[in-house]
């Protein structure tokens, strides 16, 4: 097959644009090509060798790029060159508004928006900003409550194509992505790319506001949240409003009593999957969280908190009449109580 110079205005396949020639070849292969490259684990098919090569690397838990100054590793190159930016402190990435730098064009990209928010698609609803309209209208589904993809084998409905993929997978059983590390298995590699974070206590998302990171974009979402002080999701029962509508969700069920997630061990019910999977560790006998300090292990990361406070003799919480300080703000409550007696 002949070499082809490909001009940007003569690509009438789609009105899409590419940097690289190379980029522009591999774009136009995609409506005419069929997927030739299989993974023979999970069946899922590639255009490209190099993309069935990445992707054998989720079922591998082969890392193998790897940080020569912390040693912390990476599955793909480009990862690990803008890890290498927190160690040079450089920011190549400059915003032409304000000046500001970031290491990650993609932290730029989210920065433009603050300055351009009359060009932003956003939710009549929430007022949230989006970068792109199509994913303001799956936002929108949130709202509708519009769930357009249903589950052949039980009925469930989806709001989005990739949570009823993800779904699938329950009814299979399988869990083709493993953690190298502790060995446990996910059935979807953004699954384990979050419980990687535990293992590196990297929080790669940062709040422009305060500036506290988090180890997910969707932990992100809501803590922005509670800088706006709204509250759009409101409880049709009681009136009580919430600023995330998981946090809606989760409360319906005080009032339905519902109780969805089962213990498959002993079968205890629970009514939010959280309470579920700190029930699980009841049963496994793992403390999956340690302290950096002496090494002990809690099964809960808010004892792990409360642990900490002694290493580091932080007394947080004061009483007002006589200034003691305590550690945990039950101690502090035991405490009053010699103040009401004394009244």
């Amino acid at each position: 097959m002949e070499s082809q110079d490909f001009n940007f205005e003569q690509n009438d396949v789609f009105d899409q644009r590419f940097i690289e020639r190379e980029n522009v070849k591999r774009h136009k292969l995609k409506p005419s090509i069929e997927k030739l490259y299989r993974c023979d684990v999970c069946e899922k098919t590639f255009v490209h060798s190099g993309n069935l090569k990445r992707h054998m690397l989720t079922h591998t838990g082969e890392i193998p790029h790897r940080c020569n100054v912390c040693e912390k590793t990476f599955f793909q190159s480009r990862n690990l060159k803008r890890h290498m930016l927190t160690h040079t402190e450089e920011k190549p990435h400059r915003c032409d508004v304000c000046k500001k730098r970031f290491a990650c064009g993609g932290d730029l990209k989210t920065h433009m928006l603050t300055h351009t928010k009359e060009k932003t698609p956003r939710c009549d609803v929430s007022e949230i900003g989006f970068t792109a309209s199509s994913v303001l209208k799956t936002h929108m589904l949130i709202h509708t409550e519009e769930k357009p993809h249903r589950c052949d084998v039980c009925e469930k409905r989806f709001s989005h194509s990739s949570n009823l993929k993800r779904h699938m997978l329950t009814h299979t059983k399988r869990k083709p992505h493993r953690c190298v590390i502790c060995d446990k298995r996910f059935n979807d590699i953004s699954n384990l790319k979050t419980h990687m974070l535990i293992h590196t206590k990297e929080k790669p998302h940062r709040c422009d506001v305060c500036e506290k990171r988090f180890n997910h974009s969707s932990n992100l979402k809501r803590h922005m949240l509670t800088h706006t002080k709204r509250k759009p999701h409101r409880c049709v029962i009681c009136d009580k409003r919430f600023n995330d509508i998981s946090n809606l969700k989760t409360h319906m069920l005080i009032h339905t009593k519902e109780k969805p997630h089962r213990c498959d061990v002993c079968e205890k019910r629970f009514n939010h999957s959280s309470n579920l999977k700190r029930h699980m560790l009841t049963h496994t006998k793992e403390k999956p969280h340690r302290c950096d300090v002496c090494d002990k292990t809690f099964t809960r990361y808010g004892n792990l908190k409360r642990h900490m406070l002694i290493h580091i003799k932080n007394k947080p919480h004061r009483c007002d009449v006589c200034d003691k300080t305590f550690t945990r703000h039950g101690n502090l409550k035991r405490h009053m109580l010699i103040h009401t007696v004394k009244q």
